[in-house]
Order: C-alpha cells, then structure tokens, then sequence
C-alpha cells in the first residue's frame, strides 16, 4: 500500500522540523560565567588600588626560585623554576614525607625503637662537618622524637638511622622517596640519600620542591607541624631551628633549611595568612641571612598581591548538554572538586571562562565520565583547566529510540 503524497510531504516536514530542533539544541553553550566575585572591600579606595597593575616580585639572591601558592599548586612568581640544583638539607621533607606516608600505611609507627647505628653515626654523627642531632651511637629512641630530631635541628643522623629502620638502608629508602616523589608529580628530581648531602645524582628543582612542600602540608599535616618547632633537646644539648622566619614573622609555620658548598644557602618557607597559604622556596643564596630576608619579601608580596577564589563548585553544573539515544535527552556537565585559580587582586572580573565538548554526545554515559574540559584565561593565558565530567549518569534508551535518534543523527549530518 502507497503512501499518499500529501502525507509523505507532511512525514518529511515533521521529520525537519525535528531534525532543525535537535540541531539547534546542540549548539554549543554559551560562555560559563564563574562563580560571583566577593563585594570588593575597603570602599572606592580600596577597589582603585585592587584595579592597579601588579608590580614585579622582589629581586632575590639565589640560582632559583618559585612562589607557590598552595590551594591550587599555581606558580605565582619564580626564576629558573626547572633548573637543576642540589636540595641540600631540603631533602630532609621528603624524609619526613616518606616517614609520614609509612606510618599512615601502619608499616611504621611514632613510638618504635630506632637504633642510632654507627653508620649512622658516623656518616651523619657530630664527627662530621653537617649538623646532627646528637642521639647516642649504639642506642635507640622513638621514632616520633628523632623524626622531630631531624626536621627541628636538621640532624643527618637522624635521618639516617630513620632511612635504616624504615627500609633496612639508605640506598633502599632512597628508592622510596623517589617512588613517592614521581607519585606526588615531582617530575625533575632524583633522590640518592635520606640527608642532602652532595651527589651527582642528588638533584631537584625549585618548582618541583614547592611541589614536595605543597603536598607535605596537604598530605601529613600532623608531621609538617613538626616544622614549626623552635628548639628541641637531645640529652644535654638543646638546638634551635636553623628557619629565622619561626622568630620574624607569626604566619610561618614552616618548613626547612639547607646549605652546603655546592648548593649554598637554601629555604623552603610557607606561611598561613587567613585562608590563604603561599610557598616559597630559594636556592643558592648568598647567606642565612638573605635567604630569610628574600623568602619573607616573597611571601609578603604574594599576600598582598594574589588571591585566591573558587571559580566553580563540585559536583555542581556548569553546562547541560544534549544526549542522544539515552533516556534522558540531556546531561549536566560539571568539575568534580571546586576549581580554584590564583591571579592578581582585582582581577577576577577579568576571568574568561571557556569550555571544549564534543558536538555529538551519544548514550550510556557514565557518572564522573570525562565529557570536555573547561578552561580560565586572563591576560591571554590559560591560568586553570579541568575535566569536564557528567554529573549524572545517562542509560541507554530503547531500541526504537535509538532507531529513531540514529536516523535524526543521519539527517543532521
């Protein structure tokens, strides 16, 4: 049986019609707008100086340095931030991370007995030119107290006996602190010892050590405020915390010194300001005295020059998109943890939003399946991206939907 012209004429319109509404719903969409900037403070004053350019970060004395900040890992400031340079006494964080890592995993724990053994000793001992702690050759002591050993008073022989507990030597616990350095996105750094004493094949990068500080204060937070202890005592001797800034300024808490000849004066500092927390780290100065004096203008010039806001929420939509041969016809898209960006003060109207997915999203779609991404620009630059992921899942439809949607599909294009 024919069917009539007139009726054909009016299945094609239909069938247009339908094809042009699809079309149009999968245009892209618009522009996301971020999250509403917080009431700006301080009145018409305070707004004018928010809207003037930032000046250039304070001239430092060193081979390299960076300026962190920590909620999102941006890189405010820095200078030869991927040179290779010798972390020295630095080292000793990742020491005290790979510790902190074993004894969240209970391979470890804070009152076990480790043994000052005479490698240790003698390797790291008073009767060498490093600093030490001073714990008795041939004796043990808990762990908790020569960690603290080791990050208050920078004791070599601590942290090589520490090495020695935790993995059976040092060789073997340097294998540890590169595997979780490699874990926690160190990707310019190489480990041969558990002290930052002097080696070919003992280097890091500036960058990468703010990497290391970064996820030190996110990961372990009870063992980074090891860190901010003054002094502690080791039989008759009491040792002071070689990081001036615990005496100069109360917002440092932290983190760790170094020096030797081939690396020079080195400082990791982080301080807490508010809600916002910076990192710095400076290598190669010229004394202990500058680099105290360059870490603290750095972090004072990114506290008054940076902030930091969540420009989307988790778990929250930023777009919807259409779907195809689904049950649902539509998908919210989002970021699965808020999406935080660093820049300069008063420069969050500035903010420039933009989103890459695919033209054509066809069911079963997973929830928390990456769908595109989305990115933040300022001045030109990208500052942040994130995967984009569908916020709910979308089954299959049935068979003559999906019939129908594959015919559509086929007429759009």
């Amino acid at each position: 049986m024919k069917v009539p012209v007139v009726v054909s004429r009016m299945l094609l319109a239909a069938m247009a019609t339908a094809v042009v509404g699809l079309a149009l719903a999968q245009d892209p969409a618009p522009r996301p707008a971020p999250a509403p900037a917080p009431a700006a403070q301080g009145g018409a004053e305070g707004a004018l100086s928010d809207a003037l350019p930032t000046p250039p970060p304070p001239e430092v004395t060193g081979t390299a340095w960076v300026l962190m900040d920590f909620a999102t890992g941006q890189v405010l400031a820095g200078e030869n931030a991927d040179q290779r340079v010798e972390p020295a006494s630095i080292t000793k964080v990742m020491t005290s991370y790979v510790i902190a890592a074993e004894m969240a995993a209970g391979k470890v724990k804070p009152d076990d007995q480790v043994l000052m053994s005479e490698n240790a000793w003698r390797k790291g001992g008073a009767g060498t030119d490093g600093s030490y702690s001073g714990f008795p050759v041939n004796q043990t002591a808990p762990l908790l107290d020569m960690e603290i050993g080791m990050v208050v008073q920078s004791g070599n022989d601590a942290a090589i006996a520490l090495a020695e507990h935790v993995a059976g030597s040092e060789e073997a616990f340097a294998q540890l602190m590169n595997a979780y350095a490699a874990r926690i996105g160190m990707k310019n750094t190489h480990f041969t010892n558990a002290t930052g004493l002097s080696g070919p094949e003992h280097y890091s990068t500036a960058r990468d050590l703010a990497i290391l500080g970064r996820a030190m204060v996110r990961d372990y937070p009870e063992e980074y405020a090891h860190n901010k202890i003054k002094e502690f005592t080791v039989g008759p001797i009491t040792q002071h915390n070689r990081n001036r800034l615990l005496w100069r300024d109360d917002s440092v808490d932290g983190i760790k010194t170094g020096h030797h000849s081939g690396a020079g004066y080195c400082l990791m500092a982080s301080a807490l300001r508010g809600d916002q927390r910076l990192i710095s780290v400076v290598m190669g100065s010229s004394s202990e005295a500058q680099r105290a004096t360059d870490s603290l203008a750095l972090l004072n010039w990114g506290f008054r020059f940076f902030e930091t806001h969540a420009v989307y929420d988790g778990d929250k939509a930023v777009s919807t998109q259409k779907v195809w041969k689904g049950k649902a016809d539509e998908v919210q898209l989002g970021v699965a943890e808020p999406m935080l960006v660093s820049m300069p003060r008063g420069k969050y109207a500035q903010l420039q939003p933009s989103m890459d997915i695919p033209e054509t999203l066809v069911a079963p779609i997973e929830k928390g399946q990456q769908i595109g991404t989305v990115r933040v620009v300022l001045d030109g630059k990208v500052i942040a991206q994130r995967p984009l992921v569908a916020l709910e899942a979308v089954e299959e439809a049935g068979f003559f939907k999906r019939l129908w949607h594959e015919f559509l599909m086929w007429w759009n294009s």
